[in-house]
């Protein structure tokens, strides 16, 4: 194991062992700016409310195109304790597997880019264009502070990213079988169905809302939203909270509330799911009252030169045919891609990501510092 190795392997140690709940980043960022800019970065800190962020860059023979690592340093909480094998924030290596909260999604990542970075450097004193950083502490809570702010500020400013990869764990059985390529858009409902409050035993005095909503949800969750097209599967739509009732077993509840959400492509859109949605509800004659939230829209990079380079260093360094694929959740992606950025994810597996006993493989950290590297002379060098 090399020098950068094992500090790949700390770096990751160190993130891990900052219980960065989101929004709060409790210090990853500071771990992260000590060491770019010991490597010759400018760290320009961005913070908004409780989320801490930063824009990092280091120009080369020219200050673009500019090539960004984007990541979060904040993870979700750790679940219940006493089903960790260990610590969740105390960060432990056992047969070459690194446990921890955020090991994977994506403390890892972050490590891996900062010495990968270390390792294009050390060869290469001389590129063309802008290496730079993205990191947010709100990606998975509110996104609202994070990413999306500090693009708004690029943006004022005239800063253009060519090329964006973004750290998540995208990967299914090894490092680097899949690139994320795209996102689905993700648009979430709250339905309220308006009934009448009454005794179980004197129904016509009342009207119950779990009777009125159940065929007209039956419906939407029946519905076939549109067939999907080249880039994306056909939308989903998931109902994921159903409430109503007091408590009592004797009460007619005076309404209900579903929450629901779409999961789409470019095959539909934000105001056609809504309006299609109303619909469907008016057919049954409801009285009801629907909010709508738009978590973000769907995106999709399907040329330029970002994919082909990731593409020929998965197959060169780790000797791997990637599958691009749009599946999945969402990113912070999602913010950066509409200015016109080529966008991809690349990170480890994410067979255990927010879940008890979070892991991953200490080689797969290894070889992402390799391939980030490699994709950074490719794309600033090899040109």
């Amino acid at each position: 194991m090399t020098d950068l190795d094992r500090l790949t392997i700390s770096l990751a140690e160190q993130l891990i062992a900052r219980p960065s709940v989101s929004p709060h980043d409790d210090g990853c960022q500071a771990i992260m700016t000590r060491h770019l800019e010991a490597m010759g970065f400018t760290v320009e800190t961005m913070p908004h409310g409780e989320v801490s962020n930063f824009w990092a860059v280091r120009a080369g023979t020219s200050a673009t195109p500019i090539l960004a690592f984007a990541g979060h340093t904040d993870v979700v909480p750790p679940g219940p304790l006493h089903e960790w094998r260990t610590d969740p924030f105390e960060p432990v290596v056992a047969d070459d597997v690194l446990i921890g909260r955020g090991a994977a999604d994506m403390k890892g990542s972050l490590a891996a880019m900062i010495t990968g970075i270390q390792r294009f450097l050390e060869t290469h004193q001389t590129y063309r264009g802008t290496i730079a950083l993205l990191i947010t502490s709100d990606e998975e809570a509110d996104a609202i502070d994070g990413t999306a702010k500090v693009i708004d500020q690029l943006n004022a400013r005239g800063t253009h990213i060519d090329w964006c990869v973004v750290g998540e764990p995208s990967s299914t059985d090894r490092v680097g079988d899949v690139i994320r390529v795209g996102r689905r858009g993700s648009l979430y409902a709250e339905l309220t169905v308006l009934g009448q409050q009454g005794h179980v035993a004197y129904p016509d005095d009342a009207e119950n809302p779990i009777h009125l909503a159940m065929l007209a949800l039956a419906a939407l969750t029946d519905e076939v939203w549109d067939q999907g097209n080249e880039f994306f599967p056909p939308t989903s739509m998931q109902i994921s909270n159903l409430n109503a009732g007091t408590g009592a077993r004797n009460v007619i509840p005076g309404n209900l509330k579903a929450l629901f959400s779409f999961r789409f492509g470019t095959a539909s859109s934000e105001e056609s799911l809504q309006r299609r949605t109303a619909q469907i509800l008016d057919s049954f004659d409801l009285n009801y009252e629907l909010s709508w939230s738009l978590s973000g829209q769907p995106f999709i990079t399907t040329d330029g030169e970002l994919i082909p380079a990731m593409q020929e260093s998965l197959r060169s360094t780790l000797g791997i045919e990637p599958e691009l694929s749009t599946s999945g959740g969402t990113s912070d992606g999602r913010f950066i891609a509409p200015l016109g950025t080529e966008v991809v994810e690349l990170g480890p597996t994410n067979a255990t990501i927010h879940k008890v006993n979070e892991n991953v493989s200490t080689a797969q950290l290894l070889a992402l510092s390799r391939v980030y590297a490699d994709v950074l002379e490719r794309l600033l060098v090899k040109h």
